[in-house]
């Protein structure tokens, strides 16, 4: 299992709009993360900068490189391009970050 841990940037004013559209995650998205071997999936929220910090173990990391070109990854990020920063392609602005600690 690997850990795998970024930052993407939030639009200012829009944390509640941010949960509730994940409170409200299509079933589709859930179970497509779920084959490609993604578990233990969290983001959190800085609320003073709207920075937000994902976490996510995958057990196979390079079924990952899949999702960018499946049709529900690609609504979904549709669909949350008017809240954060994303790419031409609206996939989210995302910079990974190095595990520096672990304390299993």
């Amino acid at each position: 299992m690997n850990r795998i841990a970024f930052k993407m940037q939030l639009h200012k004013g829009c944390e509640s709009e941010y949960e509730k559209r994940h409170k409200e995650i299509w079933p589709e998205l859930q179970r497509l993360l779920k084959e490609t071997g993604i578990a233990g999936y969290s983001i959190f929220l800085d609320e003073a900068t709207g920075e937000l910090f994902g976490v996510m173990v995958a057990s196979e990391p390079s079924k990952m490189d899949l999702l960018p070109s499946h049709p529900v990854k690609k609504k979904w990020w549709a669909y949350m391009k008017d809240i954060m920063d994303t790419h031409p392609d609206n996939s989210p602005v995302s910079r990974p970050l190095r595990e520096v600690f672990y304390l299993p």
